[in-house]
């Protein structure tokens, strides 16, 4: 129940779905005697579509959340075992197609395969079934074993959590999987933007992880003030990072995440 909830109360505090719904309300009202209210609903849909899509504003609420975590300290000697989450395959695509859809999350994949060969010793456990509420199919996990092995790690290192849906799931599933003995360290592989929501998830669930960042949008603080060429980059870049921060908050009030906006120990 919390899924499908969370899922379509998601859709609608996505930016860009809000602000073309004010659009179109607006639109609606027009014919009738509150037309004036519907321009003035279409006005202010336009210009929250340039000022998210063409403005600044979208790096400035992603640049926090990509900061949170520093580079992973490589010093600290081998990791006993990998935690990647899903998020980087577009599983109804590769369920269908001769090769596995990669996305712009690509880096989560990636850069799991470099740690395989670097750590050839640690466990690789990779989560995601797929978190679609419509468009089900594929497997995400399942995909990710097949590239895998074609990028040379062989298929019986890399254990597929196949159930999970959510960050929830990622960290309940996963520590049921890793059962993490006192002393082990273990790596939390994703996106950096997505790290903090991550981190709080898999404290609250009991499973210590030390944070691997991947995937970084922007190039850090000089981004705050760097405008879009385009209003679609824009505004997807709005709809990740606002979805972050309702995340964070909704995942600390209901006691899902440890911290409101969880940060290194």
């Amino acid at each position: 129940m919390f899924f499908v909830l969370s899922k379509v109360l998601g859709f609608f505090a996505l930016p860009s779905n809000l602000v073309i719904l004010i659009g179109l309300i607006g639109a609606l009202h027009l014919p009738t005697r509150f037309a004036t209210v519907g321009r003035r609903l279409m006005v202010a849909s336009l210009l929250g579509l340039a000022l998210l899509g063409l403005s600044p504003l979208s790096n400035a609420l992603i640049i926090p959340l990509e900061d949170r975590f520093p580079v992973w300290d490589a010093g600290r000697g081998a990791p006993d075992g990998i935690v990647v989450l899903g998020g980087a395959i577009t599983p109804d695509v590769s369920a269908v197609r001769p090769q596995v859809a990669l996305n712009e999350a690509a880096e989560r994949v990636t850069e799991a395969v470099a740690l395989a060969r670097r750590y050839p010793r640690a466990r690789i456990i990779y989560c995601g079934g797929t978190g679609a509420l419509i468009y089900r199919g594929g497997n995400e996990a399942e995909s990710a074993v097949k590239i895998f092995a074609a990028l040379g790690i062989p298929p019986e290192r890399v254990i597929a959590e196949e159930q999970s849906r959510n960050t929830v799931e990622n960290a309940v599933f996963s520590l049921l999987l890793a059962m993490p003995q006192p002393g082990e360290r273990w790596l939390l592989v994703t996106s950096g933007y997505h790290m903090p929501r991550a981190i709080g998830v898999f404290r609250a669930a009991g499973f210590p992880v030390e944070a691997y960042p991947v995937d970084w949008r922007t190039r850090g603080r000089q981004d705050a003030v760097r405008p879009f060429a385009s209003l679609g980059s824009g505004l997807e870049r709005a709809d990740i990072a606002v979805r972050e921060w309702v995340g964070l908050l909704v995942y600390w009030l209901t006691g899902r995440s440890a911290e409101l906006f969880p940060g290194p120990r």
